[in-house]
């Protein structure tokens, strides 16, 4: 049992010393030109992209439409008086499908300014990233209110000649203050109809005497055809879309 044991361990400790002579030591760094400026080599790069993988649902809720639509889209689904029709998965593929149509100039000049000549090695990996930069700073500044950028650079402690040379640090934050307090305007806007059904059909059951009846019950019908004969999905998908402001093009 003990040899057999030893040749297991010696196998596993001998694992990664065969590994590097089959493949070879694993590049870090790599300098392409006599003055010393090094390039990330390819591993390091596919090893920061996958990390960056982490970060998609941060840079999704924080540097796009998406934060506006979901909200909006939950608002809208609160004042029904509903909690799961329809479901969150069905809310978040709308508001994404959504967010793709509202920022499809924005991901097209993605892929024309940085992902196109990266995939076609005429940009370098760092190049690529700081071609990317302006498409989705323009979006974003497009939708920041005045006040919200004012707000963050004055706590930032900078002072910037124009708003395209405020940083993204500084500008991320700014953004989405500016969607949260868009998507709760209109909500408010979308709630008040369906506030007003509920409060006139409380009335009515009280004068009735019919106190007994929860006023949901009979609210809720009277909201869906409501809604249904506006064609309010449409309004309200509509309106959301409508209220991002096309940013100039870079």
């Amino acid at each position: 049992m003990k040899p057999r044991l030893a040749l297991i361990s010696t196998a596993l400790l001998s694992a990664p010393a065969l590994a590097r002579a089959a493949t070879g030591s694993l590049p870090l760094l790599s300098s392409s030109n006599a003055a010393g400026t090094g390039t990330y080599s390819l591993d390091v790069q596919t090893l920061l992209v996958i990390t960056a993988l982490a970060f998609l649902p941060g840079i999704l809720l924080l540097m796009t439409a998406f934060t506006r639509i979901i909200i909006v889209l939950s608002i809208l689904r609160q004042a029904f008086g509903l909690q799961t029709t329809p479901p969150n998965m069905i809310l978040a593929a709308l508001a994404l499908a959504l967010t793709v149509f509202v920022m499809r100039g924005t991901i097209q000049q993605e892929q024309d300014l940085a992902l196109q000549p990266y995939l076609a090695g005429t940009l370098s990996f760092n190049q690529a990233v700081l071609a990317a930069e302006p498409p989705i700073q323009n979006f974003m500044l497009a939708q920041t209110r005045k006040d919200a950028l004012h707000l963050f650079v004055d706590l930032s402690g900078g002072h910037y000649a124009t708003p395209k040379d405020v940083p993204i640090t500084v500008l991320v934050p700014a953004f989405a203050t500016s969607e949260l307090e868009t998507a709760f305007q209109i909500g408010f806007l979308i709630y008040i109809p369906f506030v007003l059904i509920d409060l006139a059909v409380a009335s009515v059951l009280m004068s009735l005497g019919m106190i007994m009846v929860s006023p949901t019950l009979i609210s809720l019908p009277l909201k869906l055809l409501m809604f249904v004969s506006i064609h309010g999905w449409a309004l309200v998908l509509g309106t959301v879309a409508g209220s991002f402001v096309t940013p100039p093009p870079s």
